[in-house]
């Protein structure tokens, strides 16, 4: 029979909907129940693409004898952290208070009042590998609240304050940026770069976007010490293995050293983030391989993370058939089948390494041998012919891949992750010169708005047209600069409009009068404390983003109370910047468009947008941050931004405004002078 999680819409949840466990969601209804009768509570947070978690599941969730302890003794609820960052947060601070360290499937025991007094990560059914098993540690928790309650209710307190004073970062008065501090954070990241095998930190090795995008954006400010790595570290992530050659898209994490033997799970917001340090490395460099990985990957995320009208799905499963990889992997005697009579086989053993005996328990994982600048000498072709040829394997082996049975699909929409992919799509539009991808980012935003902005206000998730959970801070601030994205790119006021009307509520609903942001809406009632986190992981965290989208809706309006709210936290986080940079990286790319010189365009035209597309061309040559552009014909509308207000069109022509570090250019409608304009503020 099914348990309460059957009413959910998270697959995750619902992966768990029939497990003996008498499961609850997250609620008042189960803390009510623990109340009444004065039980535990045990939380399990985990995801839908989480190996481990499926692998508990397994073991104990669905095994009727530790069922029947957890129905008897504990009240069980089930979260999906995606769908409740919020709660996955607290707990997992908890956690790592307790133990250290934290991790996914997430364990946690709790008072009725939400309070943490034991936790851990994954527990075996027995003992191994220095863990406990699951049974021995709900006896113990059971023991520890029947016999020293006091105690543990003590310890929960402290726990929760400890998570509460996380949330205080302190106030200096007259504390200010240090001048050079972007040089002193880009030593520090420099420094502790791995250059013999890529990224930072021992395996299992993790893609770092957000540190490589705010390296790039040194290189644009001069520094060429910073490109190397980035250059290195791109190079080495793309060669295969962490890489899906053949079918695009990253997975999650590589457990060695050479990106080879990945976490096979992909997520969403990995495969939105890299595109887009993939897409501006390419243009900043000219690097045909880099803008090709970008266009792989965008391609994947709409080949096979994409709902029909328009939103993309969270995450496909590292396993299928109940292996972990096995989608992914090849015979060394089924790739040559299938190469052989293509007349393919030479040239994929001189580009991929392909032992016999596989490189991975038996199996072959494709992998190119070496950087991709080698290979067309290597095999004896141009640049653009080895490319073509790459493709034609990629082409063959796809449509024997597609015939397996594939990964599952967490087929639920997250607003801020759809912001990472909106923003990915609309800036590949502009600088690709590529109408599919505009259109596939209009498509997500239309969807967004229309299916996830309700009475109650912007929700979170959306799954089977059930929009679910309050919007988090993150979801607010990434889908603003998903929208200032799409607007530089289509021209079209409404995403404009929309990104202003979600600023002003994130404002309202999310601001800490003390500075900065909580995560949760002002309304919100069922944490123990309401969270405000300032540290970037896998994703930034919600306040960064909100401090760079507030950065960027500032530009248009040259509103000074927005600038000072984006930035008022920036001179208490510098030097935890300065000593954990990959924590970071987002906050440094904010900090980085403050410091300036930010630059603003705005193009208008006398009768029609497309004859601003000569100039819009030149804009869009090269990778230009720190930028925004407006357009609009003439005149603008009402609710335009400043940024467009109070100018004329030229003698009757398109006619182009530069302005940066508060100083005007002249306004011009000749293109070459546009160029020159463009090219002397680059460089500046």
């Amino acid at each position: 029979m099914p348990n309460r999680l059957i009413h959910e819409t998270s697959p995750y949840l619902l992966q768990h909907a029939t497990n003996p466990v008498d499961w609850y969601p997250w609620g008042d209804e189960a803390f009510e129940k623990a109340r009444c009768e004065n039980k535990p509570v045990f939380l399990s947070i985990g995801y839908a693409a989480c190996h481990w978690c499926h692998v508990m599941a397994h073991e104990s969730f669905e095994d009727p004898q530790i069922a029947e302890i957890l129905n008897q003794h504990f009240v069980s609820i089930k979260v999906d952290r995606e769908e409740r960052p919020d709660v996955d947060g607290i707990y997992m601070n908890a956690v790592i208070a307790l133990t250290g360290q934290g991790g996914w499937p997430l364990s946690v025991f709790l008072t009725p009042e939400g309070k943490p007094f034991y936790g851990g990560t994954y527990f075996p059914p027995t003992p191994r590998h220095g863990l406990p098993a699951f049974r021995d540690v709900l006896h113990a928790a059971l023991q520890a609240w029947e016999n020293d309650r006091d105690d543990l209710f003590k310890a929960g307190e402290q726990l929760a304050q400890h998570i509460h004073a996380m949330n205080d970062w302190g106030s200096v008065p007259g504390l200010i940026l240090r001048a050079n501090l972007l040089e002193q954070v880009t030593h520090a990241l420099l420094a502790s770069y791995d250059r013999r095998y890529g990224g930072w930190g021992n395996a299992p090795r993790f893609p770092q976007p957000i540190a490589l995008e705010f390296l790039l954006l040194q290189v644009t400010r001069g520094n060429e010490d910073a490109l190397k790595p980035v250059e290195h570290n791109l190079q080495v992530m793309s060669r295969g293995g962490l890489y899906d050659i053949i079918g695009g898209g990253f997975a999650r994490y590589s457990t060695d050293n050479h990106w080879l033997v990945p976490h096979f799970e992909k997520m969403l917001y990995d495969n939105a983030q890299l595109a887009s340090v993939y897409l501006h490395a390419g243009m900043l460099e000219k690097n045909p391989w880099f803008l090709r990985i970008a266009t792989q990957t965008l391609d994947f995320l709409l080949e096979e993370m994409r709902h029909p009208l328009g939103g993309f799905f969270s995450s496909l499963d590292a396993d299928s058939e109940g292996e972990e990889g096995k989608f992914y992997l090849w015979d060394f005697d089924e790739l040559r089948q299938i190469l052989e009579p293509a007349g393919q086989w030479d040239f994929s053993c001189q580009v991929f390494n392909l032992p016999r005996n596989g490189n991975f328990e038996g199996k072959i994982i494709l992998q190119i041998q070496e950087d991709w600048e080698r290979l067309p000498e290597k095999t004896g072709l141009s640049e653009t012919d080895f490319l073509k040829q790459m493709d034609t394997v990629r082409a063959l082996l796809y449509q024997k891949r597609s015939l397996r049975v594939r990964p599952s699909t967490d087929d639920k929409v997250i607003v801020s992750w759809n912001g990472f992919a909106l923003r990915a799509l609309a800036e590949a539009a502009r600088y690709l010169n590529r109408p599919d991808y505009l259109h596939a980012a209009q498509q997500n935003a239309h969807f967004l708005l229309e299916n996830l902005y309700t009475p109650k206000g912007l929700m979170r998730t959306w799954r089977e047209g059930s929009p679910r959970q309050i919007a988090l801070l993150e979801d607010y601030a990434s889908l603003i600069i998903g929208l200032l994205a799409l607007y530089q790119s289509d021209d079209d006021i409404v995403w404009y409009e929309w990104a202003v009307k979600l600023g002003e509520e994130m404002i309202s609903r999310y601001r800490d009068p003390a500075g900065g942001f909580y995560d949760t809406r002002d309304d919100q009632q069922d944490l123990i404390i309401r969270p405000k986190d300032f540290q970037d992981n896998a994703t930034p965290c919600g306040n960064s983003l909100a401090s760079y989208a507030l950065l960027l809706l500032y530009e248009f309006s040259g509103d000074d109370s927005i600038y000072q709210l984006a930035t008022r936290v920036f001179p208490l986080l510098q030097d935890s910047l300065v000593k954990y940079p990959t924590a970071f990286g987002f906050w440094l790319q904010a900090i980085d468009w403050a410091m300036g010189p930010s630059r603003q365009v705005a193009l208008l035209a006398p009768r029609t947008l497309e004859e601003l597309q000569p100039f819009k061309n030149i804009l869009w040559e090269t990778y230009r941050p720190r930028l925004v552009c407006a357009s609009s014909t003439f005149q603008p509308a009402t609710n335009a931004p400043a940024l467009l207000q109070e100018r004329s069109v030229l003698n009757g022509e398109v006619t182009a405004y530069l302005c940066e570090g508060f100083v005007c250019r002249q306004p011009t409608s000749d293109m070459e002078t546009f160029r020159q304009q463009m090219q002397t503020q680059a460089s500046h």
